[in-house]
C-alpha cells in the first residue's frame, strides 16, 4: 500500500516530527535515524499539504472526534450510531476511521468488503446512503484479517492522506473515530484539523474506575492540545433488558445446565403475565465511584448521559444497521438520540 507521506522516508524512527518540522534532525525521536543528518541541514518551512488540508476541511461545517482512554468500550459503536443519526437528520455526514491497526467502522456500517474508487477529485468515500460517506483503511485491505504492522510516521502519513485527497465534499460534519489512548494518531489529526477548526471531542467511557483512569488521561490530553471537550458518554451504563429477551437455565449439583426458557415464559405468560412488559436491570461494572459523572464533575467538562448495554445494540453493530431504525432497540435507542440531541442544542 502507498504510504500516502512521501516527505516522511520509510525507513524513519518512530514518532518522526517530519522533515518539514523546525525540529528535524535535532529531535529525541531522530536520534539513531538514517536520515538525521540529512533532515538536520535539509531546509525547514510550512508544510504544503496543509493548504490542500485546509481547503478540503473548508467545506466542512463541524468537525467533531470520538475518542476513547481504553479499547473495548463501545467508541466505534457510538461514532457509527453518532454517524447514522446525523444522516437521519438529513445532515450531510462523513465517518473517518484513523484507527489504523484495528479498522472496525466499515463492519458497523455493513461495508465490508468494499472499495475505494478515485477520480479526478481524489479518493471517494464509500457511501452507506446519499448522506453518509466512510474513509477507512479496512476498505484498503487485500484480506480482513490482514494485520497493518506500522510505525508511526506512516500511519501519520495515510491520516493526512485521509484529509487531503479524499473528496469529501460539502458536509455538515465530519465524524473522526478514533484508536483508544493519546499516540501519533490523535497528535497527527490533532495537527493537521487544528487549522480549520475543530468543534471538539466526544470521550466514551464505561463505568468502572480502570476505564475511567484512562479517561482522565485523554481529557488531560484534550486540555494540553486545546480541544474541547465536548462530554463524556458512560456507554454499557448497566445491562437493561426485556424478561422476554433473557435466556433461562437450570443448573443440577454436577454443575450440568439445562435450558429451561419455554417453561419460564410460559410460566410467567400464565401466572404472572405483567411482568412480560418490565425491564430487567443489572450493574455489569461496578459504578460504586460515581461512575463518569462524578469524573466529569471533579474534572469540569460536561456529562452527556448513560448509555445501557443492550444486546440489540450490539447485534446493530454487528450486522451494520443503524439502531434508530431497529424497533427492538427500546432501551439503547433512546438513550443515544437523548444524548445527540443534547450534542445538537450545544451548537455542534
Amino acid at each position: 500500500m502507498e504510504n500516502g507521506n512521501h516527505d516522511i522516508p520509510e525507513n524513519a524512527n518512530e514518532h518522526c516530527p517530519g522533515p518539514q518540522s523546525e525540529e528535524a534532525g535535532k529531535a529525541d525521536a531522530c536520534a539513531g535515524c538514517p536520515n538525521q543528518q540529512i533532515c538536520a541541514t535539509a531546509p525547514t518551512g510550512p508544510d504544503p499539504d496543509m493548504v490542500t488540508i485546509a481547503e478540503r476541511m473548508a467545506a466542512i461545517k463541524h468537525k467533531i472526534l470520538v475518542l476513547s482512554g481504553k479499547g473495548g468500550v463501545g467508541k466505534s459503536t457510538f461514532s457509527a450510531q453518532l454517524s447514522f443519526a446525523l444522516a437521519e437528520m438529513d445532515c450531510q455526514v462523513g465517518l473517518l476511521d484513523i484507527d489504523i491497526c484495528g479498522p472496525s467502522i466499515p463492519k458497523m456500517l455493513g461495508l465490508e468488503g468494499q472499495d475505494i474508487h478515485q477520480s479526478n477529485l481524489g479518493w471517494s468515500p464509500v457511501y452507506v446512503e446519499s448522506n453518509l460517506g466512510v474513509m477507512s483503511i479496512g476498505f484498503m485491505l487485500p484480506h480482513p484479517d490482514e494485520a497493518v504492522i506500522w510505525r508511526g510516521p506512516r500511519k501519520n502519513g495515510l491520516i493526512k492522506q485521509f484529509l487531503k485527497d479524499v473528496d469529501w465534499g460539502e458536509l455538515d460534519y465530519l465524524v473522526v473515530d478514533a484508536p483508544p489512548g493519546t499516540s501519533d494518531e490523535h497528535i497527527s489529526i490533532v495537527q493537521f484539523l487544528q487549522v480549520t477548526g475543530i468543534d471538539g471531542a466526544i470521550i466514551v467511557t464505561t463505568p468502572q474506575q480502570v476505564s475511567l483512569i484512562d479517561v482522565r488521561k485523554e481529557i488531560s490530553f484534550c486540555k494540553k492540545v486545546g480541544i474541547r471537550v465536548l462530554g463524556v458518554v458512560e456507554n454499557m451504563s448497566g445491562m437493561r433488558q426485556s424478561i422476554t429477551d433473557f435466556r433461562f437455565v437450570k443448573s443440577n449439583e454436577t454443575g450440568d445446565e439445562t435450558d429451561v426458557t419455554e417453561w419460564a415464559l410460559s410460566y410467567i405468560r400464565s401466572s404472572a403475565p405483567e411482568l412480560l412488559s418490565v425491564i430487567a436491570c443489572s450493574e455489569v461494572f461496578d459504578s460504586s465511584g460515581g461512575g463518569a459523572a462524578k469524573m466529569c464533575t471533579e474534572m469540569g467538562v460536561p456529562f452527556l448521559g448513560n448509555v445501557p448495554l443492550d444486546p440489540h445494540l450490539c447485534r446493530a453493530a454487528e450486522e451494520g444497521r443503524s439502531c434508530f431504525a431497529d424497533q427492538k432497540c427500546t432501551v439503547s435507542a433512546p438513550a443515544l438520540r437523548q444524548i445527540i440531541q443534547k450534542l445538537i442544542s450545544s451548537g455542534q
